[in-house]
């Protein structure tokens, strides 16, 4: 019943907490057992795969389960969390389901009855019959997570993220997975076109019943915005749109009409940059060789190493789409057996003569630093300071700064 599923369980009683993991991990889940609230907070924001539910006691060391939820859903979006409470917590327990809890129980409790509870909360599973399409990481499987949620329900989506990042590739995911893949996807570039106001009244012309994609909603007119309000309201079709999440986000939103925006924001992706995901980057480069030498054969036997190791180091300003770039050229010019860093990365040829600075050299080696803490705490801004033993304010000019 819980194969392949992973439980956070937040439980200082021993005898309690041995006897719940021993239970989940023979029904086949992945448990991490936590006994105070501050660790659960940390296991819940920054864990090592997504979360299918949150086990938590009421009454915790240095907290209580009310702390726990309060403190993770005001920065990310919590799993389902089933609360264990005494009969004198009830109030709370109730209170917490108000809040967002999925349900509690009162002790003691009938294991089978604790199971069959669990298994009606579980977040829907993300990996059944869906390989991972964003990457492998923690956030790149809550990226595909949201995609197979919201394709379920019929209504606007907006994706946020950097060029190149492959947001048209996400909505049209939505759509195929969804119950109107057999009508018409419609994809209207307004980043790239300068009719696109031509381009999205032909596009509402034909969509039917099916999907149209927006790429660079806050590209067009405030007139042309209000026609695409107007034609949400016929409900004949779905919206699917995008804009930026960079450094000019505020700019980009300042772009969108409010009552359009209003639609759309109830249901939004947020696509982290790959420099965020070095995992998902090596992940990519080993996808993108293996279907590239499919079409066009080569002698390569693959990525060496060390070009591995290089991937890792990049910062990919340009994302996904500068990675498929620099894999064309190495694809081209590589000599050997296999890819070398030279391969992919040509300037390396021209850093090798130069003696950077110690300021240099200093700043790529925090550079690479932040973006292993980045990674480790999923993204978590507080928990990556917490590692690096910094302020965040400190973390986070260091990060504009280095251009993170």
């Amino acid at each position: 019943m819980l194969t392949g599923r992973y439980i956070v369980l937040i439980e200082d009683d021993s005898l309690m907490g041995s006897s719940i993991v021993q239970r989940l991990e023979l029904e086949g889940a992945e448990v991490t057992w936590v006994k105070q609230a501050v660790r659960g907070i940390a296991a819940v924001r920054t864990p090592r795969r997504l979360v299918d539910a949150v086990v938590c006691d009421i009454r915790l060391p240095g907290g209580t389960g009310e702390d726990v939820f309060n403190a993770i859903s005001r920065s990310i979006p919590p799993p389902p969390f089933l609360f264990i409470t005494g009969q004198g917590e009830i109030d709370q327990a109730v209170r917490l389901l108000r809040a967002g809890g999925a349900d509690y129980m009162t002790k003691p409790f009938e294991m089978a009855s604790f199971l069959g509870r669990l298994a009606l909360i579980l977040r829907p599973d993300p990996d059944a019959g869906l390989p991972p399409e964003t990457g492998i990481s923690v956030l790149a499987r809550q990226v595909d997570a949201l995609v197979s949620e919201f394709a379920r329900i019929d209504l606007p989506v907006l994706i946020r993220g950097q060029r190149g990042l492959g947001k048209a590739r996400l909505a049209l995911r939505i759509h195929d997975l969804s119950d109107r893949r057999a009508a018409p996807f419609i994809h209207v570039n307004a980043h790239n076109d300068e009719r696109a106001g031509d381009a999205l009244s032909g596009a509402l012309d034909t969509v039917s019943d099916g999907t149209l994609f927006v790429n660079g909603i806050d590209r067009l007119d405030d007139g042309v915005q209000g026609r695409l309000m107007d034609a949400i309201g016929t409900g004949s079709f779905r919206l699917v749109a995008s804009f930026g999440s960079g450094p000019d986000a505020e700019s980009e939103e300042g772009g969108v009409r409010s009552d359009l925006m209003y639609a759309m924001v109830a249901h939004v992706i947020v696509v982290p940059p790959l420099s965020q995901r070095v995992d998902d980057a090596v992940w990519m480069a080993g996808r993108l060789f293996q279907s590239m030498n499919e079409r066009h054969p080569t002698s390569l036997r693959g990525i060496s190493d060390l070009a591995m190791a290089a991937i890792r180091d990049h910062d990919w300003p340009g994302n996904g789409r500068e990675l498929r770039s620099r894999m064309l050229r190495a694809m081209e010019v590589a000599d050997g057996d296999w890819i070398f860093p030279t391969d992919l990365f040509p300037e390396l040829n021209e850093d090798a003569r130069e003696v950077r600075t110690l300021a240099q050299a200093r700043e790529q080696a925090e550079r690479r630093h932040i973006v292993k803490a980045l990674e480790q705490t999923g993204g978590q801004i507080a928990e990556a300071a917490r590692l690096l033993e910094v302020s965040r304010t400190t973390l986070w000019e260091k990060m504009k700064k280095l251009g993170l």
